[in-house]
């Protein structure tokens, strides 16, 4: 059985508006979709509490707060017994720099999101903290030329 929750035009709508400001008013929001408030506002708690809207947050540019190079790393590991996954998982989403992580199926094994000020900081990054945690076997890292498209 299935959890999805059956959207209709109007709940996709919400969603769309909600992801490109989620700050918006309910009134606003209720005009953007061709509602009147009471029901619009029934419609974004629903979709809380269903658990298809998980939250809110804030859109920070990452050069105003030193976080201005972003590297995608593929990680392998050669050692896959419970623990030392478990750990290196652990160590890994601990680490500020690490923005997102992913264990993936088939090669790499694993795929970070690695946000730092500079080459130097990402250098530093990889060297003193990645490349020496039991389990990794090599990591491959990734600069970005051109960002096409991101998640709002």
């Amino acid at each position: 059985m299935s959890n999805e929750v059956r959207l209709d035009s109007i709940d996709r709508d919400i969603l769309f508006q909600l992801q490109q400001d989620g700050r918006l008013t309910n009134v606003e929001l209720a005009k953007r979709v061709g509602l009147t408030p009471p029901p619009c506002l029934r419609r974004v708690k629903r979709l809380e509490e269903a658990g298809v809207v998980s939250g809110y947050r804030a859109v920070v540019d990452p050069a105003a707060i030193g976080r201005g190079l972003e590297v995608l790393v593929d990680v392998e590991v050669y050692s896959t017994d419970r623990k030392t996954v478990e750990e290196f998982e652990a160590t890994v989403a601990a680490y500020e720099e690490v923005v997102e992580f992913r264990r993936l199926f088939g090669r790499p094994d694993y795929f970070l999101r690695v946000a730092v000020a500079d080459h130097g900081a990402y250098e530093a990054f990889l060297t003193g903290r990645l490349t020496g945690l039991p389990g990794v076997l090599r990591t491959e890292s990734h600069l970005t030329m051109k960002q096409i498209k991101a998640i709002p």
